[in-house]
């Protein structure tokens, strides 16, 4: 009876979404809010409950999230704002539209057509299906492999390429080779023995099969199907780095010539890739960031036969489309990867993730209608000069550190000062002319978004870094430090009430925002970012006796 009773009290805490509306400005949430307290509780027994005991009572996990804090709530609101400034944008009879502000309403209500969707069904994929059932020789797979690139955004289809800065010298962008191919989220899902892993392999093998039957095989192919998907897997999986590993930049930074990485995989032609995806120029290096997961794809690559390697393929394609397909693949696809996977009962609403793949392919586009909105000049100087107060407290710190030695701490100063600060959105916006977006073609927006930022990418190899590029949109309420560009970013959304509230005095910003702010300085010195110098190079600048005690 406790098991049932906990049950049901779970369920209960897990509301379904409320019929919301779109929101036609951002609400105003105070960032100091005495009813978030639970004031029954001694804070010298339970702080965390005395602070934030009265919040998680009035603000339970939407059933169709798997977490919930201050940050999503925060998200999710300005989700609805976005939503209600795509809709507005998505009537075609709205008065001038800019080209922009077009291409955002379209794509919004190509995407928000669920009518239009439901009848297509698997049909806007058929084309590249057939092109895998084509397949006659493993000397086509190259060409078959960069069309798949082109549209899917994603390395499901065995590995991504694509580009990045280069380890050794920080100024320039290579062409970066990374490895995939898997349909579960952790490596170690495919390899540990313990009762829940081998659940999930089971239950991610009926999904594999169903989706194959989805798609057109009778069970008993699907099941053969499944099967030798799972066993491929599993095997780039015993090559693929762990979580832990990836932390380690030094484990990713693996340049190689062209004819090294040919070498890995004698039975696939990267020239003839290359060449299918439209890169003419010979690459003179690439960053191959699992040199053993390639030679273990080769080798596996050579042993399956055309019949297993079309299955793979055309799971790949279906497992990253499905989502995107008509209601019955997407309650497959959320069957498995939100109910099973997370945990999470309702699948989200179809207007969430119109905007959300809308932030995705059309970012900057929509981050102009934000920021023309909801930030001004004088925000972003009160941050900015925030930023330089606590980088100033920062390089104090520095100075009282008992256990660095004067030369490493001139290193840290070094690389403190040269941290860049970007706050709210870029300085130059991102130019969408060239992705053609149309009203009635959902998918079809999708995979030329991806095709466009894919050749995006790509332009930049060989090319010097442009530092001014943003990771983020100006519309997400998150931040992040980038180690390799030394800088640390701030967008406007998340300096919006209750993250950032202008309305109130300074303490509560420095209490908040300013801890966010110390948050993205210290990834400049944690495990991973201590490895990358003031210029944003993979370079050792600690004494062997000052990295030591950072260890211990």
């Amino acid at each position: 009876m406790k098991h049932l009773l906990a049950l049901a009290l779970l369920a209960a805490f897990r509301l379904a979404p409320a019929d919301e509306q779109p929101l036609t400005q951002l609400p105003y949430t105070p960032s100091l809010d005495v009813s978030a307290m639970d004031r029954s509780v001694d804070p010298c027994e339970d702080l965390y409950q005395y602070a934030c005991g009265g919040w998680m009572k009035h603000n339970p996990i939407p059933a169709d999230e798997a977490w919930w804090a201050v940050y999503a709530k925060a998200a999710h609101e300005n989700r609805r704002y976005l939503w209600g400034v795509l809709q507005e944008l998505a009537q075609p009879a709205a008065s001038a539209r800019s080209a922009p502000q077009q291409q955002l309403g379209d794509y919004f209500g190509a995407c928000m057509n669920e009518e239009a969707v439901n009848a297509a069904g698997l049909k806007p994929l058929q084309p590249l299906l057939d092109r895998i059932d084509a397949l006659q020789d493993k000397r086509q797979l190259p060409n078959l492999l960069a069309a798949l690139h082109q549209v899917l955004d994603n390395e499901r289809a065995f590995f991504r390429f694509s580009s990045g800065q280069d380890f050794n010298d920080a100024t320039q962008v290579i062409a970066f080779v990374s490895a995939g191919g898997l349909g579960l989220p952790e490596r170690d899902l495919y390899l540990k023995n313990d009762a829940r892993s081998r659940k999930l392999r089971s239950e991610y093998q009926a999904h594999v099969q169903r989706s194959l039957v989805r798609a057109g095989a009778t069970p008993e192919q699907a099941q053969r199907q499944a099967r030798s998907v799972l066993t491929f897997e599993t095997g780039l999986a015993r090559a693929t780095l762990s979580p832990v590993e990836r932390r380690d930049p030094y484990k990713l930074s693996n340049r190689l010539q062209p004819a090294e990485l040919q070498a890995l995989t004698p039975g696939f032609d990267w020239a003839a890739y290359r060449q299918a995806l439209g890169l003419a120029q010979e690459l003179p290096v690439l960053n191959v960031t699992e040199p053993r997961f390639l030679k273990r794809w080769g080798v596996l690559l050579q042993q399956a036969d055309l019949t297993t390697l079309k299955t793979l393929l055309r799971w790949q394609l279906l497992s990253s489309q499905a989502e995107f397909l008509d209601a019955g693949w997407q309650a497959e696809q959320f069957g498995f990867y939100g109910k099973t996977l997370q945990g999470v009962p309702v699948q989200k609403a179809r207007w969430k993730r119109c905007v959300e793949l809308v932030d995705a392919q059309l970012g900057e586009a929509l981050g102009q209608e934000f920021v023309a909105r909801n930030f001004s000049p004088e925000l972003k100087e009160r941050v900015i000069k925030m930023t330089e107060q606590i980088k100033a407290a920062m390089a104090r710190r520095i100075d009282a550190l008992e256990w660095m030695s004067p030369a490493t701490k001139a290193r840290a100063h070094e690389k403190l000062a040269s941290m860049v600060n970007k706050v709210g959105y870029p300085d130059n916006w991102r130019d969408y002319s060239a992705f053609q977006v149309q009203r009635d073609d959902f998918l079809g927006n999708l995979q030329r978004g991806n095709a466009f930022e894919l050749q995006r990418q790509l332009a930049k190899i060989g090319k010097p870094l442009d530092r001014g590029e943003w990771g983020m949109t100006p519309q997400t309420v998150n931040a992040y430090y980038n180690a390799q560009m030394n800088d640390i970013n701030f967008p406007a959304a998340v300096l919006q009430p209750p993250l950032y509230d202008a309305k109130l005095d300074d303490a509560p910003n420095y209490g908040n925002t300013g801890g966010t702010i110390g948050h993205e300085l210290i990834h400049g010195f944690d495990d991973e970012g201590r490895q990358f110098d003031a210029q944003g190079r993979l370079k050792d600048w600690w004494t062997t006796q000052d990295a030591k005690a950072f260890e211990r």
